[in-house]
């Protein structure tokens, strides 16, 4: 491991970084703790992570594999000492009994919405994985009951599934097994559990940067809505227990069918990669400061080489910015120690 020279490194990585990031403001790995500063990772441990910011409150979940819990604060730089909650628990029996991954936090319609992937009971096989919802109607999704509205009608079994509201309509988008592939699919909803119509493949892994770690993967969809009208979505490529599990991008241009799978262009090369002694970077979400002016995204990595897909991944965030041509600039993974401003208006 490279934990000698962690420190020694933090300040030198970050001071480069600033010429390439758009966004992270940072300080030495040295300076004074504050309220208004803080260090990756957030948590030590938290593998597929997510958070939702409404009206300033911070809302952040993992993966923990037997249920969904939720944590809460005003000050996402504080998330460990942050209010949390077991919200639910899969059933002991049914097609979501186990393997509770990458739960993801909706406000949607004046309700909230929770998508997690699951498998049923007695198999671990990717044929036996879906996407489920749970709904909550609540003002607040730490209280109040969590209806079960069950598996999301997909065409084939999956994972990873997230929704967005473009040009008038909801989509969902989510990573189905397609053979020896775990690909990228899209299709309108009826309803925040129904979808409805026909569904897209929209991108599979064709890249040997996609085939790392003896798997040929696609997953962890997120869309990104560009400043000039683009429609981006980010995903995690390769297996995640390699080292160069990376973000690719597809981009559909202003004024195209999100469902229509040649308007979707690839990038040739990962758009977020290991750098700086952070390794295995990828399954990200985003979300905006709370007064609206800074877009972070948050991913998780591991701190050394060699750590595959364990626990010990752990939740990073960073500001980033866009391009003069409206296409998101994340930069490099600044190193873990290294001090970033918090989210304007925290």
């Amino acid at each position: 491991m490279i934990v000698g020279h962690k420190k020694i490194s933090a300040w030198l990585a970050a001071t480069a970084l600033l010429a390439v990031l758009a966004g992270p403001a940072t300080q030495p790995a040295d300076a004074a703790p504050s309220a208004q500063s803080f260090t990756n990772p957030l948590l030590r441990s938290g593998p597929d992570p997510w958070i939702t910011q409404y009206e300033g409150v911070y809302y952040y979940m993992h993966t923990l594999g037997n249920r969904i819990m939720l944590w809460r604060t005003d000050n996402i730089a504080d998330l460990e000492n942050a209010e949390k909650r077991v919200v639910w628990k899969p059933p002991v029996k049914g097609p979501n009994a186990h393997s509770i991954w990458a739960p993801e936090l909706h406000r949607l319609d004046g309700k909230w919405y929770l998508y997690y992937s699951a498998t049923a009971s007695g198999f671990k096989d990717d044929a036996h994985r879906a996407v489920f919802v749970l709904e909550n109607a609540g003002a607040d999704p730490m209280q109040g009951e969590w209806i079960d509205r069950g598996r999301v009608n997909t065409a084939h079994a999956g994972i990873d599934g997230t929704v967005f509201d473009h040009g008038g309509k909801r989509y969902f988008v989510y990573s189905p097994y397609l053979g020896p592939d775990s690909g990228l699919a899209i299709a309108e909803m009826e309803n925040p559990w129904t979808l409805k119509g026909q569904e897209s493949v929209i991108a599979r892994p064709d890249r040997m940067w996609e085939k790392q770690g003896g798997r040929q993967i696609l997953e962890g969809p997120e869309f990104l809505s560009g400043p000039k009208g683009d429609l981006f979505l980010t995903y995690s490529a390769s297996a995640c227990w390699s080292d160069d599990y990376a973000l690719g991008l597809l981009r559909a241009p202003a004024g195209s069918d999100p469902l229509d799978a040649s308007a979707w262009v690839k990038t040739a090369q990962p758009v977020f990669k290991r750098a700086n002694g952070v390794y295995a970077t990828g399954h990200n979400g985003f979300f905006m400061s709370p007064d609206g002016k800074e877009n972070w995204i948050i991913y998780h990595a591991n701190p050394g080489p060699g750590m595959k897909c364990t626990p010990n991944r752990a939740p990073h965030i960073q500001r980033f910015g866009w391009s003069a041509e409206g296409w998101p600039e994340f930069g490099e993974p600044v190193a873990e120690g290294a001090r970033l401003a918090v989210p304007s208006g925290k």
